[in-house]
């Protein structure tokens, strides 16, 4: 079973992981929660990203632009500012 880490990313540039160690299901609720969540829409998180084990970026969403990698062409671009309603 491949495992998975979720990161989150802050303006002054410090992270936090929110999840090691996980499978893909539970590390990709995760991504889209902490890109969604309160302080994504307020800009206190700045950057999410999934790693696989070997530490390479699997997913990543910024703030300003929505989801940049990992994702199937139709959902590039989503959750704007942590909305997910955003294009």
């Amino acid at each position: 079973m491949d495992l998975f880490s979720v990161c989150q990313f802050f303006p002054d540039g410090s992270h936090e992981y929110v999840r090691q160690g996980v499978g893909a299901e539970e590390a990709v609720n995760a991504a889209i929660h902490y890109a969604t969540c309160v302080g994504a829409r307020l800009g206190t998180t700045v950057r999410v990203i999934i790693t696989d084990s070997g530490d390479s970026i699997a997913w990543e969403w910024k703030r300003d632009d929505g989801i940049t990698f990992g994702a199937a062409p139709e959902h590039l671009g989503k959750l704007k500012h942590g909305q997910r309603s955003a294009a």
